[in-house]
């Protein structure tokens, strides 16, 4: 089991529950261990690697680990990336700063181009669109960076048609965020089959001929994985698949039956654009609760996925301690307070025969109808 996080609050420190109190002032990376995990102790000296190059930067974060069969752990970022020391230098750099990152200038633009393969800016200045903008920042913040800039500092070769924007900068070009919808090939680049690969090529296609007719209502492109489209729709997309996000509501179309040729995808495409396509998901109440269980049922089935024993423990002891109580309370004997009633005898009892036992009553004060009688 390894889990690492970056959190606000140097080489590697063995941390225990007084960890918590430095979050108020401090940053640190954290490694989430298990001693019993042969992973993480394969692990170990890639993550004093890590410790060793962050002090030889200077850098604010401290580096330590908490073994979490002891103590329990308080996040604030996953860390889902590779197990490499580049790949968590530059996870920690991302997370350890601001969410969004101003661009105050040309020069700082340009170096930040350079750096990164993909990143995010908001163009202009306050909106309703900055506010989502910054919601989505906090959590996409593990996947890659986010900026603000002012049109100044734009490459001349950005052309805006309005102002505020959100622009996405990959493989020196850029793409405008303006709410249209977004077509996608769904694929396994890890894996690739005939599928995926047709897939991905009619998509292809389709963004290099049919651009200039659907350039006012799509944009286009392929996802190597489904991991964000399964949280999306709450359920598992098959890969490959083709799939229309609408995103200023996070709903969703998904072709009814299979897509073949490129006359299927634009038949899908259009079915989107006239309202005959299901449209599926949204963001109204019902949905946005349904996303907080699935998102809370994700992170249970990840717990044992990741490491079965210490979660089947984690979840079996206070679920074991509730059903002791439970059992203890309806088996429980009630203890009798009352004080037997004077000159009574106990219940009836069988004799080895199976057969009544003479009763006996309570003593009588008064005297019966015979014995009248005889008097």
């Amino acid at each position: 089991m390894l889990s690492v996080i970056a959190v606000v609050s140097g080489y590697v420190e063995e941390l225990d529950d007084k960890f918590k109190e430095y979050l108020q002032n401090e940053l640190w990376l954290v490694e989430f261990y298990a001693p019993w995990c042969a992973y993480c102790h394969t692990f170990e000296p890639i993550w004093h690697e890590v410790g060793a190059e962050l002090k030889s930067m200077g850098s604010p974060v401290n580096v330590g680990k908490i073994d979490t069969t002891v103590h329990t752990r308080n996040l604030s970022f996953d860390y889902k990336g590779l197990k490499t020391k580049d790949a968590i230098i530059e996870f920690t750099n991302r997370v350890s700063g601001p969410v969004v990152r101003p661009l105050s200038s040309v020069q700082l633009f340009q170096h930040v181009i350079s750096r990164h393969d993909l990143i995010f800016v908001y163009i202009g200045g306050e909106s309703l669109l900055k506010k989502q903008y910054y919601k989505a920042a906090t959590e996409y913040i593990v996947y890659t960076y986010f900026f603000t800039a002012y049109e100044e500092v734009l490459p001349k070769a950005v052309t805006l048609q309005d102002v505020p924007a959100v622009a996405v900068f990959k493989d020196g070009t850029y793409y405008l965020y303006n709410g249209k919808l977004v077509a996608l090939a769904v694929v396994d680049e890890k894996n690739p089959s005939e599928e995926s690969i047709r897939y991905k090529t009619l998509m292809e296609k389709l963004s290099a001929e049919y651009r200039d007719h659907y350039k006012s209502n799509y944009q286009f492109g392929y996802m190597d994985g489904n991991e964000y489209i399964n949280g999306l729709i709450m359920g598992e997309v098959e890969m490959p698949s083709i799939i229309v996000l609408n995103m200023t509501i996070d709903g969703y179309c998904l072709p009814e039956s299979k897509i073949e040729t490129i006359e299927d995808l634009l038949h899908f495409l259009n079915s989107v654009l006239d309202g005959s396509a299901k449209l599926l998901g949204g963001n109204g109440f019902l949905q946005h609760t349904k996303r907080l269980f699935y998102k809370a049922k994700s992170t249970v089935v990840t717990m044992f996925q990741v490491a079965p024993f210490l979660s089947c423990f984690l979840f079996g002891l206070p679920l074991g301690i509730v059903t002791l109580i439970i059992w203890g309370t309806c088996t429980a004997v009630p203890v009798d307070d009352e004080k037997p009633v004077e000159g009574a005898t106990a219940s009836p009892v069988l004799d080895a025969h199976g057969k009544k036992a003479i009763e006996l009553q309570p003593e009588s004060t008064g005297k019966t109808s015979e014995a009248k009688k005889e008097d």
